[in-house]
């Protein structure tokens, strides 16, 4: 059976308990496979991306009927970082739910003359959001552009906090940023910091690394800018979130002791 998520960020949990490590999330309007209820108020899920996770239950809508219905309509996805779904189209209006970048809604009609766009969420509700805050996922072009465009797309996650197992400006870790970048620009990667058979990443000579390509350090991983400077999601105390460091003992914000754990880069390319 499937379910689409129907909250603004989804939990997925080790086991069927708030009170545990999260291990992952999904966002509104993405679809998971069932695959257990392991007890009430809970489900096993599998996201598309093949990772698993106990999720609320009231976090979902079930049914194949319904993530059948919510399949055949006209979806963008939010490519702001936080938004707003209000009950009309006026800054006024109250909010039905907050959006976060990765979020999929359903759009109906075009937008009016102000921008103001009609969706509805996966709970049947219906609101109102500007135009410009969403859009499609793009097809990879060319290489140079895609290298650029995760980069950039790394980059707006500058300064939001470290979460574990969060992928969004509210709290992301390190694979959910590398995640994120490459997913919000049309390639599934594994979520973890490691590269896995089956997915399009692949270990290459790290002196061949160019933008966008991955490092990948023990428990660890950072998206490589150019330049000696790299991406990351980091725990570290002084840092505690998404910053940029480098590579070179010479500059200033060369981060010690990491670059010489450095196991694998991977490549799309």
């Amino acid at each position: 059976m499937n379910a689409v998520i129907r909250v603004s960020r989804c939990p997925l949990y080790l086991r069927p308990s708030a009170q545990c490590e999260l291990a992952d999330e999904a966002l509104l309007g993405w679809t998971v496979s069932i695959l257990d209820r392991p007890c009430p108020g809970w489900y096993e899920v599998k996201t598309d991306y093949g990772y698993t996770g106990y999720a609320p239950a009231a976090a979902l809508t079930a049914g194949d009927g319904n993530a059948a219905r919510w399949a055949s309509l006209e979806h963008k996805t939010v490519l702001r970082g936080v938004c707003s779904v209000r009950s009309a189209p006026r800054v006024q209006a109250w909010e039905l739910t907050q959006l976060l970048r990765g979020a999929t809604v359903a759009v109906h009609g075009r937008p009016d003359e102000d921008g103001w766009q009609k969706v509805s969420l996966p709970d049947g509700r219906e609101g109102y959001t500007k135009a410009g805050f969403l859009g499609d996922i793009p097809q990879r072009t060319d290489e140079a552009s895609f290298r650029a465009a995760v980069v950039r797309t790394a980059q707006t996650y500058l300064d939001a906090h470290y979460l574990w197992g969060g992928k969004t400006l509210l709290g992301i870790d390190c694979s959910g940023l590398a995640f994120i970048s490459y997913r919000l620009n049309g390639v599934t990667i594994w979520r973890d910091a490691s590269i896995r058979e089956g997915y399009p990443i692949h270990a290459i000579d790290p002196a061949d690394k160019k933008p966008g390509d991955l490092m990948f350090f023990p428990g660890h991983v950072a998206l490589y800018l150019g330049k000696d400077r790299y991406i990351h999601s980091t725990a570290l105390n002084g840092s505690d979130g998404v910053v940029i460091n480098s590579l070179n003992p010479a500059d200033p914000d060369y981060r010690p002791k990491l670059p010489e754990t450095l196991t694998e880069v991977g490549s799309l390319f």
